[in-house]
């Protein structure tokens, strides 16, 4: 499959402090790749170096299977985290012109903008200016000006801020059928819940370094099945079992975390015993936990 972006040991520092360190990724056609991270963690330095925003200290970035050229930005689109549409302008001429920048005519661009805003239910928009637009809608506006032209690698940081929730399924879903398609999609953010959804593969950095790569299914493999889900009925004293390690336990629901290598089926032959239980589920931790206990909590968030 084709390489579309390939870091080698990049780095970037700013004056004294370093945004990333020695930092080496690989995205390929058709799969979607989740750079994580808190807040500081180096994701955005890290997209702006493949976009040519800055230039990288040391290392080397590659686009389309070639060295770093200008002439390769014309294949990807970038939505930045740093929104900005002319709050005057309406938003049917401002995709026009967007999409002009990139070097479809006129007619093709209010062609492809009135076609991506029908699909994101957003028509109404075009005859607007931004500042009639609630957040959410300008966020919309900006996804679809990202897509105008049609790129093979789409870049997109925090691409789910200031949406609801049914906006946000709307995107994801987006996202997933240009993958289908063939394009690579990178997006970055600190909400590791929709990575785990929709990643194929994923960098997890903290302090400008990766501290986890690979294919989502690999990392996973690599932990423990040390979480239990709990559905009850009853006493919970099955909760004071010293195979448990920690837990949360809500209205009839305990989320539990076990000791290594503990006896999951011994917890549950002693829940049965002073409970009915309605559901018993050892589960693989999440994406954030993983990140926690690999960073131990050390981040400049």
């Amino acid at each position: 499959m084709d390489v579309l972006v390939e870091l080698a040991q990049i780095s970037k520092s700013y004056e004294e402090k370093a945004a990333v360190r020695d930092l080496s990724l690989r995205i390929e056609a058709g799969s979607m790749f989740g750079l994580l991270g808190p807040n500081g963690a180096g994701k955005t330095s890290t997209i702006r170096m493949i976009v040519g925003i800055t230039l990288p200290d040391a290392g080397k970035v590659t686009l389309f299977n070639k060295p770093w050229a200008s002439a390769s930005l014309q294949r990807v689109g970038y939505l930045p985290e740093e929104r900005g549409l002319y709050k005057k302008m309406k938003i049917a001429d401002q995709l026009v012109f967007l999409g002009e920048l990139r070097g479809l005519g006129a007619a093709e661009a209010g062609r492809r903008a009135h076609a991506w805003c029908e699909r994101l239910q957003i028509a109404e928009a075009l005859s607007k200016r931004t500042e009639e637009l609630s957040k959410g809608m300008q966020q919309k506006i900006q996804f679809i000006a990202t897509l105008l032209h049609d790129p093979q690698l789409i870049i997109m940081d925090e691409p789910f801020s200031g949406l609801d929730p049914v906006n946000t399924l709307l995107l994801q879903d987006t996202l997933l059928d240009l993958k289908k398609q063939g394009n690579a999609i990178l997006f970055s953010t600190h909400r590791m819940d929709q990575v785990e959804k929709l990643c194929d593969s994923i960098c997890l950095i903290n302090r400008g370094e990766a501290v986890l790569s690979g294919g989502m299914r690999d990392i996973k493999s690599r932990y423990e099945r040390n979480h239990v889900v709990v559905q009850y009925e009853g006493s919970d004293g099955f909760l004071s079992h010293p195979a448990i390690a920690e837990y949360k336990n809500y209205a009839g629901q305990a989320e539990i975390r076990l000791k290594p290598h503990a006896d999951a089926q011994d917890l549950l032959r002693t829940a049965a015993a002073t409970a009915a239980i309605m559901k018993f589920e050892l589960v693989e931790p999440s994406l954030e936990e993983i990140f926690i206990e690999t960073v131990g909590g050390r981040t400049d968030a």
